[in-house]
C-alpha cells in the first residue's frame, strides 16, 4: 500500500504519446502509398494494353496492304 495521501494515477508520458501518433501517421501514410502505387500499376497495364493493341493495329494495317498489293500484282 501506498502512504501517501494521494493515490499515484497512471498517466502517459507526452513524448511516449508523441511517438505514438507518429508511428500510426506513419502506418497511415504507408497505407495510403499501396493504395497510391495499386492506381499507378493498374493505369500502367491498361496503357501497355492499349500500346500493344496499336502495335498489332499497326502490324495488321502494314499486313493487309501487303496482301493487297500481292493480289494486286497477282491479278
Amino acid at each position: 500500500m501506498d502512504d501517501r495521501p494521494f493515490p499515484r494515477e497512471a498517466f502517459d508520458c507526452a513524448p511516449a504519446m508523441r511517438i505514438e501518433a507518429q508511428e500510426r501517421l506513419a502506418a497511415l501514410q504507408f497505407s495510403q502509398l499501396h493504395t497510391q502505387l495499386g492506381k499507378i500499376e493498374d493505369m500502367m497495364h491498361r496503357l501497355e494494353r492499349r500500346l500493344w493493341l496499336t502495335v498489332f493495329g499497326v502490324v495488321g494495317v502494314i499486313l493487309a496492304q501487303a496482301a493487297q498489293s500481292l493480289l494486286v500484282t497477282a491479278h
